[in-house]
């Protein structure tokens, strides 16, 4: 079982901080890689951190588990905390996300369109964003373009 999901066990509705990690995959052309979640909304694969891992592991293991792909060498991107990701799920339960955006320069393998958490994958213009994208993704994006900008 998940840990955090082990963690409600005790708290119950309560607000809680959830630390895990995303990756910013783009190819030759320039577009970031997204995925569409069951819900419909796009973001960038990644996910919650396990106990023992590192959070470069975790978005290793959870780009590995959304797309199919494994990622080379991983560039952190930023850190977004804060009031602004709070949020309270339909079952009541609320949490702080703490989000680790990180570059990779590279994947190997092959994209695995539908799992369990992905119904599709797409490479998507940096700056045509689908509307139904969570902040933190848009966030993680900006400070990505911010970051190549000053190069």
């Amino acid at each position: 079982m998940e840990y955090y999901k082990q963690l409600r066990q005790f708290v119950g509705h309560r607000p809680i901080i959830l630390p895990g990690a995303v990756v910013i995959l783009v190819n030759e052309k320039g577009q970031v890689l997204l995925q569409q979640r069951p819900n419909e909304t796009w973001g960038l694969p990644g996910g919650l951190m396990d106990l023992g891992e590192s959070l470069e592991d975790t978005a290793r293991r959870e780009f590995l588990e959304e797309t199919g792909l494994t990622v080379g060498a991983l560039v952190l991107v930023g850190v977004f905390s804060g009031p602004q990701y709070h949020y309270t799920l339909s079952n009541g339960d609320e949490f702080y996300a703490v989000t680790t955006a990180y570059l990779a320069s590279e994947a190997t393998g092959e994209l695995v369109m539908e799992t369990a958490e992905t119904r599709d994958l797409q490479y998507v213009d940096l700056h045509d964003l689908p509307e139904t994208m969570g902040q933190v993704y848009r966030d993680s994006i900006q400070a990505y373009l911010q970051r190549i900008s000053k190069c």
